[in-house]
């Protein structure tokens, strides 16, 4: 029996096999010599001049010069006559196009439409064209839904909306959708229910999350396939409730409605029309603003919603409001750290740490950097990348993952901006005691989670909303100055002296070694000179060096801490 190879095989060989190989190089080198002198190699030839020997050098040399200049002018003449006809192409074209303009002034007029057309697509995404879309969304509608996320749905209610509904007049009605029902605890349920309906009809609400394309759906009916997956995301809770609301609001109109969808973004609008229709007709996504402009769905012969963009919050809200309902991505702002600071601020401090697996903390940078650290979201050098910790916070708590309920206001009075007349207006025509009995209909068939593990919100009241586009020229000029001072700002931080630069880079290489050594402990000082000047911020990186070292003398290493 062969004993199995451990090493492997020596590359050496013997000298008589080494010279023939170098031979039989040699060899093909010369073959490849001898055939590229016979294909011979061409150089290109230089003109060898004139010979210092030939008679009358100097004459044909002139006469060289002297044709070489005639065939130089001679381009500059085709140059020049050919600009000139140019010119005459171009005259006449001029004069064709204004005789024609004076003929067709009609032309004119639509040329300048298609160009105003395509000025109102690009600023599709402006504050304005939504403020637009949403009017016309509230004028078309015989019946508006105000889709509240049932997590926090006092901050999702706007008074500004209300009020131009209810003013509006014209049998107009107003109807409120609690929606994402199944990530709020029961009990809390039950109650936000009993308050909002006080107001104005209130349907309990869980829309579908896994709609596909029409196109999508006519492929598996024809696959046949027999499994059918009814899993909590598919199904959808209450859209029997809706409908049977607005077609007996269509036997009493005697006519076919149209149905208004308004909300603040992430909301669940459009999935509420999808989930209707049961097919993904509306885009859907947990980037805020993904509707742009209204958009009309057939639900049947007698209902047609109308899908509509966000409303936008006023600057004037409190920073949690801005943080939850803004129509852009507060990424692109900048004001992050707010958002979280804000979020943290409005919930328990233990409840957090228990649901994000993360241990204590002092403040919302060092909460950020361990939940950075917890999901692996670190940059170069080990640090952990606190900005797209607050993005997924964020997205956390605007869409439908995070499970938070916020508690009912002491004062069950009306809001001030309704009365007890629009109240009433507003309830008449609706059967209250059947909508009450099919909403506990959908209330009994959605799981819930358990009340210890939703975390407590504190709500920051009714949102304000800019419904007029005369309130936002205000923001944007703001916000253009904001811009004109930064560029100030960098043009003088430009302009400063070397001796400043070599100390500011100084310092960053300072803070990038001791970033490697604790991240954690850089983030949170980071977090303080956001806050603090120059002087404070001097102090309280010392107090917190002296922190950390008592820490270490209180520490036993001799003893078991259990």
């Amino acid at each position: 029996m062969r004993r199995p190879k451990l090493k492997k095989a020596s590359k050496r060989m013997t000298c008589h096999k080494r010279y023939k190989i170098q031979k039989k190089v040699r060899e093909h080198s010369r073959k490849l010599r001898k055939e590229a002198k016979k294909r011979g190699h061409k150089k290109p030839k230089k003109d060898p001049g004139i010979p210092n020997a030939a008679p009358f050098k100097e004459e044909v040399l002139r006469e060289a010069e002297q044709r070489k200049q005639r065939l130089e002018e001679l381009k500059q003449k085709q140059k020049l006559a050919r600009q000139k006809d140019l010119e005459k192409k171009r005259k006449l074209q001029a004069k064709k196009n204004a005789t024609e303009a004076n003929k067709h002034p009609e032309e004119k007029e639509s040329t300048m439409k298609l160009k105003a057309k395509s000025n109102t697509l690009l600023d599709k995404n402006s504050k304005k064209s939504f403020c637009r879309e949403l009017k016309k969304v509230i004028e078309a509608s015989d019946i508006v839904l105000q889709v509240l996320d049932a997590r926090d749905p006092l901050g999702c209610r706007c008074s500004q909306v209300e009020q131009i509904i209810t003013q509006s007049g014209g049998n107009k009605k107003l109807l409120l959708v609690l929606n994402k029902i199944d990530l709020v605890p029961r009990e809390n349920l039950e109650k936000w229910l009993h308050y909002l309906k006080n107001e104005f009809p209130t349907v309990a609400f869980k829309s579908s999350m896994q709609l596909k394309d029409r196109s999508v759906q006519e492929k598996q009916l024809r696959k046949k396939r027999a499994h059918i997956d009814l899993s909590r995301g598919s199904m959808c809770f209450g859209s029997e409730c809706l409908l049977k609301l607005l077609r007996e609001h269509c036997k009493t109109q005697d006519k076919a409605i149209q149905v208004g969808v308004i909300g603040f973004p992430n909301v669940g609008k459009s999935s509420i029309i999808n989930s209707l229709k049961e097919v993904r007709v509306c885009n859907v996504g947990p980037v805020r603003g993904v509707t742009k402009c209204m958009q009309t769905v057939h639900i049947d012969k007698q209902i047609k919603m109308i899908d509509s963009p966000s409303i936008i919050a006023a600057p004037s809200n409190s920073a949690l409001a801005l943080a939850l309902r803004t129509t852009t991505d507060i990424e692109e702002s900048g004001k992050l750290l707010d958002a979280v600071n804000a979020i943290l601020k409005h919930c328990s401090k233990q409840q957090m740490i228990l649901y994000y697996n993360i241990p204590d903390f002092r403040n919302s940078v060092e909460f950020l950097t361990l939940l950075a650290q917890k999901r692996g979201m670190l940059k170069k050098g080990g640090v952990p990348d606190t900005q797209s910790a607050a993005k997924l916070l964020l997205y956390d708590w605007t869409g439908a993952k995070v499970s938070y309920h916020s508690l009912l206001p002491a004062s069950r009075s009306l809001s001030p901006h309704l009365t007890k007349e629009v109240v009433a207006e507003m309830q008449q025509g609706f059967n209250l005691e059947e909508l009450a009995k099919d909403n506990m209909n959908t209330i009994k068939a959605v799981k819930y989670p358990n009340l210890a593990s939703s975390i407590v919100f504190q709500s920051s009241g009714l949102t304000n909303g800019t419904i007029e586009e005369n309130e936002l020229t205000e923001g944007t000029s703001e916000l253009e100055n904001m811009e004109t001072s930064e560029e100030g700002e960098d043009l003088t931080e430009d302009d400063q002296d070397s001796d400043e630069e070599e100390e500011a880079v100084e310092e960053e290489s300072d803070v990038q070694t001791s970033s490697k050594t604790n991240p954690a402990k850089l983030s949170v000082e980071d977090g303080s000179s956001e806050k603090q000047t120059a002087g404070e911020q001097s102090r309280t990186l010392s107090f917190n060096l002296d922190e950390t070292t008592d820490q270490d003398d209180v520490y036993d290493f001799n003893t078991d801490y259990v």
